[in-house]
């Protein structure tokens, strides 16, 4: 590295934007769930893409890794660095301009920086919505929201983060910039490149913009609370909800009762059926027209439900602020039980009955006392599955081998939404075929030959 390589940053950037100084720098090398640490020379906080540009090709020349972060957020270590080499971290955070709504056409093209939440008021105030959300949004950022393809609770009437996006601008390793910023939704021209670049978790190159879908926004919303029996019997209620009020199903959420009592007891608030249930499915119904008329459906539905046997008892919100109040128990349950195995996986949706009975003998065969707290997503087939109590984060290894297997055993895969990171990188190469990681080897030694952009994860 050449002796002015921190001038030369702060040429480009500006001197305070350049960090060096240890209690500075110390806020990005540890990921949100403080599993891992790593070393960086300098964080550096580009404020345009043409910054970014000049920063990667600096980096470029001097064999300089590159670690992209956005709110450094994520739940894998894909965010932070891994210290194996001389890394800098490259913080996207100035880069929070929303630069063009255009709701005639549906879209909004924002930077890499904007906070998720930003985004949805953006859309919300020109009438609209956009459908990403999950627990993280006052704080994670699109670029990393694209980067990871992150999924939430929408995604079983929307789809993942990589289903609302029509365009990127992305600055390769060498610093040059794709600018792939089309707001179109039909562009049969070749390959699609921006699906190179969704969920590549920054190996690939840095998404510095987006031009992201819009949709209508809903003047109706039903959220429900309903006591079942069994994941079956929540999986048997999907199908019937669905065949009853069609893709206005938004989100169905599967919540075991031991993660109720969890965040319950976090939060210091009470249950919401007057007895408590095995399982728990939290849904939301969003529509146009009238609130009264569709929850008049939604009640329709579910005493057909209920007759049928699928659910023991429901309440539905009766008000936004009621609504809320049972998202936020939803939302909180991760924060409620911090410290356990965590696992984000995912099968085929008909299979997750399965999925949670053999985990339950498999865990059980090898630590007789295992407590685990299930939810999730379970409309798109993703679960949370996290191991209790306490001390069995110190066989994190061996859990994770029983969980793994399980899963691969039903076809599932071992990361739904959270990415690979550095966390899943090993891992990762029991469950895909050689000539897949072949192929991703290949992609990356093309696009990244120094291999300078976020070192040691995903490949």
């Amino acid at each position: 590295m050449s002796k002015n390589f921190p001038e030369r940053l702060a040429d480009i950037v500006g001197a305070g934007n350049v960090l060096t100084a240890p209690e500075d720098v110390k806020p990005y090398l540890t990921d949100a769930r403080r599993l891992y640490t790593g070393h960086a020379e300098f964080v550096v906080r580009p404020g345009s893409t043409a910054e970014v540009s000049r920063l990667v090709a600096l980096c470029a020349a001097e064999d300089m890794a590159i670690v992209p972060q956005g709110g450094n957020t994520g739940l894998s270590g894909g965010s932070v660095p891994i210290g194996a080499r001389r890394e800098l971290v490259l913080s996207l955070s100035r880069l929070n301009r929303i630069r063009e709504l255009d709701a005639l056409n549906d879209t909004i093209t924002v930077e890499a920086g904007c906070v998720l939440a930003t985004v949805q008021q953006a859309a919300e105030g020109a009438g609209r919505f956009f459908p990403l959300s999950l627990g993280a949004e006052g704080s994670c950022q699109i670029g990393g929201n694209l980067s990871t393809n992150a999924g939430g609770v929408n995604v079983l009437r929307y789809g993942m983060a990589r289903e609302q996006v029509l365009g990127i601008e992305v600055v390769l390793p060498d610093g040059r910039v794709w600018d792939g910023l089309r707001a179109l939704r039909k562009d049969n021209t070749g390959y699609d490149l921006k699906q190179i670049f969704l969920g590549a978790e920054g190996t690939l190159g840095i998404i510095t913009a987006a031009v992201l879908r819009l949709r209508p926004r809903p003047t109706a919303n039903v959220t429900a609370f309903i006591g079942v029996d069994t994941p079956r019997r929540a999986v048997e209620l999907l199908a019937a909800l669905r065949g009853r009020l069609g893709e206005r199903l938004s989100a169905f959420e599967l919540i075991s009762r031991p993660s109720l009592e969890a965040v319950l007891s976090h939060l210091r608030d009470k249950d919401p059926l007057p007895a408590p249930h095995p399982w728990y499915v939290l849904t939301e119904i969003a529509d146009g027209g009238e609130t009264t008329l569709l929850h008049e459906q939604v009640e329709q539905a579910l005493a057909g439900a209920a007759e049928d046997g699928l659910l023991r008892d429901a309440t539905l919100a009766q008000s936004v602020t009621q609504a809320r109040g049972l998202w936020k128990l939803r939302e909180s349950i991760p924060e409620a039980q911090f410290v356990n195995v965590k696992h984000d996986i995912s099968v085929a949706v008909s299979k997750i009955p399965e999925l949670v009975d053999r985990l339950a003998v498999a865990l059980r065969a090898r630590f007789p006392d295992v407590y685990p707290y299930v939810f999730g997503h379970v409309g798109d087939g993703n679960l949370h599955y996290n191991v209790g109590p306490e001390k069995m984060v110190k066989e994190r290894p061996a859990v994770n081998r029983i969980v793994y297997d399980v899963v691969a055993g039903l076809g599932g895969s071992i990361s739904a939404e959270h990415g690979l990171g550095q966390l899943k990188r090993e891992e990762i190469r029991r469950h895909k075929s050689a000539l897949e990681l072949e192929l991703m080897a290949a992609l990356k030694r093309t696009l990244d030959p120094k291999g300078i952009m976020n070192p040691g994860k995903v490949v």
